[in-house]
């Protein structure tokens, strides 16, 4: 190849190195060859500065940037993420998103705000987050301001502020006062704060009951009218009630106030037999109980009245003095069993120190009347019979 080409072509080759070089460093720059993964942020408004390679920041470390901002058909904002595929295992998925900036002149951003109780499961690509809440700019506040500003009438202004200039003439001294009074009150009041914030806490929990009993309260409020609309609509019967009472009442003076020492010795005569009554409550309650069971049985298949009969061993027979009735039961109120005797048991025999006792010891059996039988065998005997001695019974 001949010197006069090899130059330009060389200086051809040098000029694509550098654009190739170029322009590689401004792909790199606009983050070009960094793998992404796409999000996407819907939020009522993006904000007045919120651009395109807007950062998107994790606790103040960027995580990836605004790629897009489009209007969707609902009159929504939808912001475009590229996020970087490393950070997105990191953030959880029940992240929330806030859209703030740092001056209300500066650009916006897109902060990723953690939970207090962060979801297990992370991100996904292509997941669509909601914004909550969007810094409020300079201008919205001048625009704002303009529009108050706009409906203020000057006349009605000068007025108002001429009104508080004559209030306020002359009282420097008074509102310095009130001041410093206001001062002593909120130091007294620092004090107490802890209890107010307390009290605030605790507020929440007494509002909802009182917020789940209101349609109780309401509800008695209502009955209530209806009752005082009642009594309004009544106030004739009721008065003639009232009258009645009042009546009734100085009967019921004369009556007690003529019989009162009656009454009261009556009452005093009653004494011992309620308390009598009073001590034995458990046993008459056993008994009504158990009459009350027995009335309710079903009734005999056929009319009339059930007896089981048995026989028994003849008892001891009366012995003076030890068999003289005497009141001296003190065993006191016993239920024996009621009200309600299972089958097949026998009821205990109440010992009471009442004179006879069946049950003592001594006793017999059955005893043969030997002097009877011999009658009934062989007629009547004259005289006595053959027992000289006359021990023990005759015969």
């Amino acid at each position: 190849m001949r010197p006069g080409v090899v130059r330009p072509i060389a200086g051809l080759f040098a000029i694509l190195v550098i654009a190739g070089i170029v322009a590689g460093a401004v792909h790199l720059f606009l983050n070009g060859s960094v793998a992404t993964v796409p999000l996407t942020v819907l939020s009522q408004r993006a904000g007045l500065v919120m651009n395109p390679d807007a950062k998107v920041k994790l606790l103040g470390v960027p995580v990836g940037r605004v790629t897009s901002i489009e209007v969707t058909s609902d009159s929504q904002a939808a912001i475009h993420l590229a996020i970087d595929p490393a950070r997105l295992a990191e953030i959880p998925a029940n992240v929330t998103v806030d859209i703030a900036s740092t001056t209300v002149f500066g650009a916006k951003s897109v902060e990723l705000v953690l939970p207090a109780d962060p979801s297990p499961q992370t991100l996904k690509p292509g997941q669509v987050l909601d914004a909550g809440r969007v810094t409020v700019e300079f201008n919205t506040i001048f625009e704002q301001l303009s529009s108050v500003l706009a409906k203020i009438q000057p006349e009605k202004l000068s007025a108002t502020l001429g009104a508080i200039s004559s209030a306020v003439d002359g009282r420097g001294e008074k509102f310095g006062q009130a001041l410093s009074d206001l001062e002593r009150l909120l130091a007294n009041l620092d004090s107490s704060l802890p209890n107010l914030s307390h009290d605030i806490e605790v507020s929440a929990a007494v509002l909802n009951a009182y917020a789940d009993a209101a349609p109780d309260l309401v509800t008695t409020a209502v009955n209530a009218t209806r009752i005082s609309q009642t009594i309004v609509d009544e106030q004739h019967n009721l008065d003639a009630v009232l009258v009645s009472v009042i009546g009734l009442g100085d009967l019921g003076n004369d009556v007690v106030g003529t019989n009162r020492q009656p009454l009261t010795d009556l009452l005093h005569l009653l004494v011992p037999t309620t308390d009598l009554t009073n001590r034995y409550n458990q046993a008459l309650t056993c008994t009504l109980s158990g009459l009350e069971y027995l009335a309710n049985q079903p009734p005999l298949q056929e009319p009339g009245v059930v007896v089981s009969i048995g026989f028994m061993l003849g008892l001891e027979r009366y012995r003076y003095p030890a068999n003289l009735p005497k009141v001296a039961g003190s065993g006191g109120p016993q239920c024996l069993g009621l009200p309600a005797v299972p089958p097949g048991t026998r009821p205990p025999f109440l010992v009471a120190d009442t004179g006879a006792n069946p049950a003592q010891y001594g006793n017999q059996g059955i005893l043969l009347n030997s002097d009877g039988l011999k009658q009934a065998l062989f007629g009547p005997i004259d005289g006595p019979p053959r027992n000289s001695a006359q021990i023990g019974h005759p015969g």
